[in-house]
């Protein structure tokens, strides 16, 4: 069953936050994740404050929860966070989730 990496991150300093994003796409792949949406228009619904501070939202597909959780887990990921960690990004919200219905 798939699963979905989400992130939402307010981005501090957008240089130090390209450091992290030109290394990621390739460590994603490594893991068989596919990238469905990276940063572009979006419209808050609900969430009010807690979401309008937020610059960046990403969705990100994996074969299974396993391989999202490894790919997050990595040595390679942990190293290309260490820049967002740094500085790059301030508050992130990052979350894998199954995909599919399980209230069935």
């Amino acid at each position: 069953m798939p699963a979905y990496w989400m992130a939402h991150a307010k981005i501090n300093n957008p240089v130090e936050y390209k450091r992290y994003t030109d290394l990621v796409p390739a460590i994603i792949k490594q893991y068989g994740g596919k990238v469905l949406a990276r940063g572009g228009h979006y419209k808050i619904n609900e969430g009010g404050e807690d979401f309008r501070q937020f610059h960046r939202h990403v969705v990100i597909e994996f074969p299974t929860m396993e391989q999202a959780v490894a790919c997050f887990e990595s040595k390679e990921y942990q190293d290309a966070a260490a820049f967002r960690r740094a500085g790059g990004a301030g508050v992130v919200h990052n979350v894998i989730v199954d995909g599919g219905d399980a209230t069935k």
